[in-house]
């Protein structure tokens, strides 16, 4: 098996945010299944917010930086906090910048033929499955193809220990189930 890159990352910048725990515990995951992971925190990536005007003027270096991290892997986890029924601002500001062509580049080079493991937390007893499904369409619109299974963890906040662990066996399991397809269908894409 082709042993898959994947960059896993929260659509949060909060410093003790619950999706960011979680994307590390689908990132450690991913890694148990075969795959090399690389996890990125977006507040370290403070890109503006999109403008073609400031585009046209030229793409910030951070944007650049971000879209070449992007590039550089075959596939993504992705946890998100449910903001008014839909994925963040601060998420959906990073693909728009990173879906846009820089010149003699493919257009969605940083998406095209890429995978996606989507996971949500929520302190409510949702666990943000309302925002997910609408990930899901944007990143099929820019041909990343997204695993099945998807996980949404509600009461978030009593879910992690002191140490950032999910503290019941049938949640970790749970991010399991999504981590391992994507690594799986990861794998056979890019074998």
């Amino acid at each position: 098996m082709t042993q898959p890159k994947l960059l896993a990352f929260a659509g949060s910048a909060r410093r003790d945010s619950l999706n960011k725990k979680l994307a590390k515990a689908a990132a450690a995951a991913a890694e148990a299944a075969g795959a090399t992971v690389t996890y990125v925190d977006l507040a370290d990536f403070p890109m503006p917010l999109f403008d073609e005007d400031l585009e046209r003027a030229g793409t910030p270096e951070i944007v650049t930086r971000w879209k070449e991290l992007m590039k550089a892997h075959d596939g993504f986890i992705i946890a998100c906090p449910e903001h008014n029924s839909t994925y963040s601002a601060l998420l959906k500001n990073a693909i728009d910048w990173a879906s846009r062509p820089a010149p003699n580049e493919a257009p969605l080079a940083a998406f095209a033929g890429k995978t996606a493991g989507l996971f949500a937390a929520s302190p409510g007893g949702l666990g943000g499955i309302r925002m997910l499904p609408q990930l899901r369409t944007l990143l099929m619109n820019i041909r990343v193809v997204v695993v099945p299974e998807q996980f949404g963890l509600g009461q978030a906040h009593q879910a992690f220990d002191d140490a950032g662990a999910l503290k019941d066996p049938k949640h970790v399991a749970a991010v399991q189930q999504v981590a391992e397809r994507l690594v799986r269908v990861t794998a056979a894409l890019t074998a």
